[in-house]
C-alpha cells in the first residue's frame, strides 16, 4: 500500500509540474544544485572534491557531501548511454524522490504496527503530511529526505524491541545522517539517549543493543572519514561532515560502547544511571573542548546576509518569526499529532508511544529555533493520528470526520492562508532570466541570489551570488554593488570583473527601497546607465561594457 501511494502521487505531481521538471527546472534551489554537483561528479571531478569552481569569485567549498549524489548518480551513469544525459537526468529526479517516499511510508507503517496503531491509515496521514510530503516531490533530490529516511530507520530501531540488530540499525542511521549533514544532529543525540536510558532501566535486557549502537557508531564513523572525506576536510567549521564534526562524534561515541561493554559490573539501576550521566557528560565536555565550533555550526553567517536572506528562507525562520500562515502550516499537522501520541500514551503507557512523543516534542523544540524542525515532527505524528483514527470510528461519522480533518496535512497552510492572507509579492521570471543569460557567451554574472543556483545548472557562466551561507562574502559583494551610486558601481563592476548582470521582478527587494542615483534604482527604473548594454530589446540582462 506504501508503494502504490507512493507511486500514484509521484505520477499526480509530476504531471502537475511537468512544464518545468521536464526542463529539469527543479522545485528549489538546493535540488538543482544537488544535480549540477552530480553532473560535475559524473563530468570527472574527483569523488571527494565537493568545490563548485564557479561560484564565488575564485570558487566555493560547498558544506555537502557526496553520500546522497549516490543512487541518483548511479541512474544516470546508467542510463545516460541508453537514453541520453536529458532523459537520464529527468528519470533520476523523478525516480529517486519516489524510492525515497515509498521508503518512508514503509517505515511510519512499520513504527505504527510496533505501538499498535493501524499501519494502514498511518501510510495514508504520512503521505499527505505536510510539510514533510513536499520533500518528496519530483524533483527533490536535495538531501532532506534522505535525512528523513534515514531518522525514521532510528526511530523504528529504538522504538522496538532489543538486540544487537536494532542497535546496529540505529548506529548506522546515525552515521549515515551525519555525513550527509547537520540538520538532524538534535534528533541523533535524542537517539543516543534514548538507547541509554533503556540500558539503565533494564541493563541485561538491553545490553546487546547499546553494545551493537555504540559498536556501529564507532566503526561507521571511521568507515565514513575515509570514505566520504572531501576536499574541505580541514576546514574549521562544524557545518559538514568533516574534521571537527568527525572528531567530536567519534569521541561522543565512545560513551555508549563503553556503557555496554561494563554492564556486566553495573548491578543496580541507580549505578547505571550515575555511570551514563558522568560518561556521558565527560564525552560531550572532551568532543566540545576537541572541537568548539560544533557548538555553533551555523554561527559564521554574516549579520547582514542573515537579515538580507537566511531570514527570509522559509524553512530556516524561527517559529514566532515567521509569518503566521507559514506557521500554522509548518506546525499544525505536528502540534495535533503530538497531542494525539501523548494521548494514546496516556491511554497505554507503552514505552513507544513515550518515545515517539520524545521526538516529536523534539521536532517542535526545533522548530523555535528552524521551521525545518517539523519535517520530522509531521511525519512522526502519523500513527498517534492514525490511533485517533481508528478511535473515532467506533463515535460516529461527525467524530471520523472531524479525525481525519485533524490529521490531513494539507489543511493547515489552507488555514494558515485564510486566518492571514500571505502579501503578494513581485515575481521573478527565472526562466526568461536563464534564457537570456543561455545565449550569451561565458563570463561572470552578477544576479539575485536565488538565481544563482539555477545560472551554475542552465549556463557555464560564473556565478558570484547564491543561497549557500559560505559564499557571505561574494553575496555581500552583490548587495553592495546594486545599492552603489551609478559612477561607483561601475568601478565595482570592474573590480569585481563581471560581465553579466541580470535583474528581475522583485530581484534585491528585501533591501527595501533603492537609494536614490543607484544602480538598483536605475534598473528598476528601466533606464540603465550607459556602461550596461541590454542583451536584447526589452532584456532584463545587461552585458558591462569594458
Amino acid at each position: 500500500m506504501a508503494a502504490a501511494l507512493a507511486l500514484l502521487l509521484a505520477v499526480v505531481w509530476a504531471w502537475r509540474d511537468w512544464a518545468a521538471l521536464s526542463m529539469l527546472r527543479l522545485p528549489d534551489t538546493d535540488d538543482v544544485m544537488r544535480l549540477q554537483q552530480i553532473r560535475d561528479w559524473l563530468g570527472g571531478q574527483g569523488f571527494g572534491d565537493l568545490a563548485q569552481h564557479r561560484l564565488g569569485a575564485a570558487g566555493l567549498e560547498m558544506h555537502w557531501s557526496r553520500l546522497p549524489d549516490l543512487v541518483p548518480g548511479a541512474i544516470i551513469a546508467v542510463l545516460t548511454p541508453v537514453a541520453g544525459g536529458q532523459a537520464a537526468e529527468l528519470v533520476a529526479v523523478i525516480l529517486w524522490p519516489l524510492l525515497l517516499f515509498g521508503a518512508a511510508l514503509m517505515l511510519v507503517a512499520s513504527i505504527a504496527r510496533e505501538v499498535r496503531a493501524p499501519a494502514p491509515v498511518a501510510v495514508i496521514v504520512a503521505a499527505l503530511a505536510y510539510p514533510a510530503s513536499a520533500l518528496f516531490l519530483p524533483g527533490r533530490i536535495d538531501h532532506h529526505g534522505l535525512q528523513l529516511v534515514l531518522l525514521l530507520i532510528l526511530v523504528r530501531a529504538v522504538i522496538g524491541p532489543g538486540g544487537w540488530r536494532s542497535g546496529v540499525a540505529a548506529g548506522v542511521a546515525s552515521v549515515a545522517s551525519l555525513v550527509v549533514g547537520m540538520e538532524t544532529a538534535p534528533f541523533l543525540a535524542l537517539g543516543g539517549a534514548v538507547l541509554a536510558l533503556r540500558w539503565v532501566a533494564d541493563g541485561v535486557g538491553e545490553r546487546l543493543r547499546l553494545l551493537g549502537y555504540g559498536a556501529s557508531l564507532v566503526a561507521g564513523l571511521a568507515l565514513a572519514a575515509f570514505l566520504f572525506r572531501t576536499s574541505g576536510w580541514g576546514v574549521a567549521t562544524c557545518d559538514a561532515f568533516a574534521a571537527p564534526l568527525w572528531r567530536a562524534a567519534q569521541v561522543a561515541a565512545v560513551a555508549p560502547l563503553a556503557l555496554a561493554l561494563s554492564g556486566r559490573w553495573l548491578g543496580t539501576l541507580r549505578t547505571r544511571l550515575v555511570t551514563a550521566v558522568a560518561l556521558s557528560g565527560v564525552a560531550i565536555a572532551v568532543a566540545l573542548t576537541l572541537s568548539p565550533a560544533c557548538l555553533s555550526p551555523y554561527g559564521g553567517v554574516d549579520p547582514l546576509l542573515e537579515r538580507l536572506w537566511l531570514s527570509r528562507v522559509a524553512e530556516a525562520q524561527p517559529l514566532f518569526d515567521a509569518p503566521l500562515d507559514h506557521a500554522i502550516g509548518y506546525v499544525g499537522l505536528a502540534l495535533a499529532g503530538l497531542a494525539a501520541t501523548y494521548w494514546q500514551w496516556r491511554r497505554t503507557r507503552g514505552t513507544g508511544w513515550a518515545v515517539l512523543a520524545g521526538f516529536q516534542l523534539a521536532a517542535l523544540a526545533l522548530a523555535l529555533v528552524q521551521l525545518r524542525g517539523t519535517y520530522a515532527g509531521t511525519l512522526l505524528a502519523a500513527p498517534g493520528l492514525a490511533a485517533l483514527i481508528a478511535c473515532a470510528r467506533e463515535r460516529g461519522a461527525l467524530a471520523l470526520a472531524g479525525a481525519w480533518i485533524a490529521s490531513a496535512g494539507f489543511f493547515y497552510p489552507a488555514l494558515g492562508g485564510l486566518v492571514a492572507p500571505p502579501m503578494p509579492a513581485a515575481t521573478c521570471d527565472g526562466g526568461a532570466v536563464l534564457a537570456q543569460l543561455g545565449a550569451q557567451p561565458t563570463g561572470t554574472l552578477a544576479a539575485p541570489i536565488d538565481l544563482g543556483a539555477y545560472a551554475l545548472a542552465e549556463t557555464r557562466h560564473r556565478v558570484l551570488a547564491a543561497p549557500y551561507h559560505r559564499n557571505a562574502q561574494d553575496n555581500l559583494a552583490v548587495y553592495r554593488l546594486i545599492d552603489l551610486p551609478v559612477g561607483a558601481a561601475r568601478a565595482e563592476a570592474k573590480r569585481l570583473r563581471i560581465d553579466l548582470i541580470a535583474t528581475c521582478g522583485g530581484a534585491w527587494d528585501e533591501l527595501g527601497a533603492p537609494p536614490a542615483g543607484s544602480l538598483r534604482a536605475a534598473l528598476r527604473a528601466g533606464t540603465p546607465p550607459e556602461w550596461l548594454t541590454p542583451v536584447a530589446p526589452g532584456a532584463i540582462v545587461y552585458r558591462v561594457a569594458r
